[in-house]
């Protein structure tokens, strides 16, 4: 493995693991609110959910540690963040609320599944 392919590597990683700690931790605030006509019950326990296992993922993205499966459960959380907005908000590819850089993102974690977490990652250090 050469040494551009790990530095794409790391900056995949990176940047798939910042977005899902980011929007992770803003997830927090779906604890405190209370269901609603706009957010169902299961709304609100899916958000939840998410609150937890993006930051999950999104840490171990940057530290490298099980990187593919951690793809595998980002993807999924992709795939369904598209459906959410393409088919059920009616939302486009592009425009406001559309979901093309949340296809960029589920794109990102099929890179990071088919070449794993590189050079420069806990999971070569653990030789997983």
């Amino acid at each position: 493995m050469n040494q551009i392919t790990s530095l794409a590597e790391l900056a995949l990683r990176l940047a798939v693991g910042t977005v899902f700690l980011a929007h992770g931790l803003q997830k927090q605030a779906f604890w405190k609110m209370q269901p609603s006509e706009q957010l169902p019950p299961g709304m609100i326990k899916l958000l939840r959910f998410l609150s937890i296992v993006e930051p999950l993922g999104g840490a171990a993205m940057l530290a490298g540690f099980l990187t593919r499966p951690a793809a595998i459960g980002l993807s999924i959380i992709m795939v369904g963040a598209i459906n959410l907005k393409a088919r059920q908000m009616k939302k486009g590819f592009t425009g406001d609320g559309g979901w093309e850089l949340d296809f960029m993102v589920l794109a990102a974690n099929v890179a990071l599944l088919l070449l794993g977490a590189g050079a420069w990652s806990l999971d070569r250090v653990l030789r997983i």
